[in-house]
């Protein structure tokens, strides 16, 4: 009789906004490929470049991003996964816990408008490959300078929103095998111009040693100027940018999300697989390849767009990565924006809410200021959000430390938290102020600003009743969450397990892409370390382009066959 009366109770609850139940946990592996996926992507090949043109030195982005995104890797590892395998619950689900639905629609407001500019950046990034086959001239203004680039950009942007409507599982999954050929892409891409680098700084095309690389590093890379000559970022400036470009992620706690599903804390380390892959090798890789694009085209690389950089350093495979890299990071975003905006206007569908707000996305996507600013856009992004993160630590793990009740706001039946709405708007007056008064680096100003949420939020709080005694709310709380557990074992009891494929076909198939990898890479080590003099080079160049296209198609079509057979046999 017990167990029928939680089903009654719970089995017209959502399950999103249920704790994960213990059955859909995940291992290990999910983690190490989710992030390799998200974060070796289009957004790469802005950002690498990006340190070239902002004047960063060779040993400042080698030691800064190495530090940068180690810190980064930690805050998930100590911040984002502890909270959300504790509470098995989304940021969204948690902050509606303990701030009511005004301060979760505001938070949903902050996100809608966040991830559609990040999916306009990546439809704007795809969309560079495209004009560049069409001879369209790179779009360098913060506006666009050719009607037939607007057409691309709408072309590209429809086929984004559409999958985001009605596609996006199959894309998700599309992504996990991108992951491993973006990361191979983006090397092999470097080893194919760096030789070229090497003749144009020391004349010749090998290196002897690390001291050659760090002088064409020094000389044609990260040289420590702007190209107006001007001293460029320092050491603090790369490990600040590094640490804060996810901090909307990982101090504003968005990755909850995904870490809900962990089945220890300690998968927050897994992080790291997309850091030091995607934000460390790839931003090195991508900015080898610029500076590389720019001396075959004798111009700076503030002159050249994501499309020119792919195109001189992979050939026909630069515009697949382009694409291919674009569309799979604007989908994930775009859906996120979607869901978002669904949560705010409850009565449509999230198709409808995605399509409306894709529609906008793709207007902004025509200006191509939204990836040529990837840098400010995503530090102020995390500025904007991190506040919240602050407001769920405090509430999360300071409160049971200081005496304060967790949860007080949902005990009370508050629908608009002061204290958290309040707490809010002060740090975004704090963090922003800071800004304009430049006291710090702004790539840094997460920090003092999570911290003043925290201790703003913790003394409007405590006046505002989270310091009272709860005791009956708190029974009636582990009750629920004692019934929950067993309406989910329920469940879990219908499940079907999942079937792995262990045919000889899909064997084969996976084998065909991997030794398609291993072919493109080896090609790649040719040009890199095979090329005494420049007619060598030349010609171990347009092999690999060559190669590196064909060994592509193998890749994704063995691979892509591959993930359907598995998937046809879960379904």
């Amino acid at each position: 009789m017990a167990g029928h009366q939680v089903n009654n109770t719970f089995s017209d609850v959502n399950e999103e906004q249920l704790p994960v139940a213990n059955s859909k946990l995940h291992g290990w592996k999910h983690f190490a490929g989710l992030y390799a996926g998200e974060h070796v992507a289009a957004t790469e090949f802005v950002i690498g470049a990006t340190f070239v043109a902002l004047g960063a030195a060779t040993k400042d982005i080698l030691l800064g991003l190495l530090i940068g995104n180690l810190l980064a890797m930690c805050s998930w590892w100590l911040l984002t996964a502890p909270i959300a395998v504790e509470t098995r619950l989304s940021l969204y689900n948690y902050l509606n816990k303990i701030a009511g639905h005004s301060m979760t629609k505001l938070y949903n407001w902050a996100n809608v408008a966040i991830f559609s500019v990040i999916s306009a950046a990546m439809i704007t990034v795809s969309s560079t490959a495209v004009r560049f086959l069409f001879n369209i001239p790179a779009q360098l203004n913060w506006y666009p300078s050719s009607f037939w680039f607007v057409l691309i950009v709408i072309a590209m942007g429809s086929i984004v929103v559409l999958v985001a409507m009605y596609g996006f599982s199959t894309v998700a999954d599309f992504s996990k095998i991108c992951a491993p050929w973006l990361f191979v892409i983006f090397i092999a891409g470097s080893f194919n111009l760096f030789p070229g680098l090497s003749f144009h700084v020391l004349g010749d095309t090998t290196l002897t040693n690390w001291s050659d690389f760090v002088a064409i590093g020094d000389s044609s890379i990260w040289t420590g100027f702007t190209g107006s000559g001007e001293k460029g970022i320092g050491l603090l400036e790369v490990i600040g940018f590094a640490w804060a470009a996810n901090s909307i992620t990982h101090f504003g706690l968005i990755d909850m999300a995904i870490f809900r599903f962990a089945k220890r804390k300690r998968y927050g380390l897994l992080s790291g697989v997309g850091m030091f892959f995607g934000h460390y090798i790839a931003w090195i890789s991508a900015g080898i390849m610029g500076a590389g694009a720019a001396v075959i085209l004798k111009t700076t690389i503030t002159t050249l767009d994501p499309g020119d950089v792919a195109y001189h350093a992979l050939g026909l495979t630069g515009f697949v990565i382009i694409i291919v890299a674009g569309w799979t990071t604007a989908n994930a975003n775009l859906y996120r924006a979607g869901l978002a905006a669904q949560s705010i206007f409850v009565n449509h569908s999230r198709e409808k809410t995605t399509a409306v707000v894709g529609v906008v996305t793709v207007i902004i996507a025509c200006f191509p200021f939204v990836f040529s600013q990837m840098l400010p856009l995503l530090t102020y992004a995390g500025l904007l959000v991190v506040p919240v993160g602050g407001i769920v630590f405090a509430e999360h793990v300071l409160f049971p430390k200081i005496g304060l009740t967790r949860y007080w706001a949902k005990y009370q039946n508050i629908s608009r938290s002061v204290p958290a709405i309040g707490s809010w708007a002060l740090a975004l007056i704090f963090g922003f102020g800071l800004n304009a008064l430049d006291v710090m680096s702004f790539y840094y100003l997460f920090i003092p600003t999570w911290l003043f949420t925290i201790v703003t939020y913790t003394l409007l709080a405590r006046k505002y009743g989270a310091d009272k005694s709860y005791s009956e709310e708190i029974a009636a709380e582990e009750l629920e969450q004692q019934q929950i557990v067993e309406f989910q074992d329920a469940q879990a009891v219908h499940d079907q397990d999942f079937v792995a494929d262990t045919s000889v076909v899909s064997k084969v198939l996976n084998g065909i892409s991997l030794i398609s990898l291993l072919i493109i890479a080896g090609f790649a080590c040719q040009v890199m370390f095979f090329s005494t003099n420049m007619e060598i080079y030349s010609l171990n160049k347009s092999q690999f382009e060559t190669y590196c296209f064909i060994f592509t198609v193998f890749y994704f079509v063995s691979a892509y066959t591959a993930l359907r057979r598995q998937k046809k046999l879960n379904s």
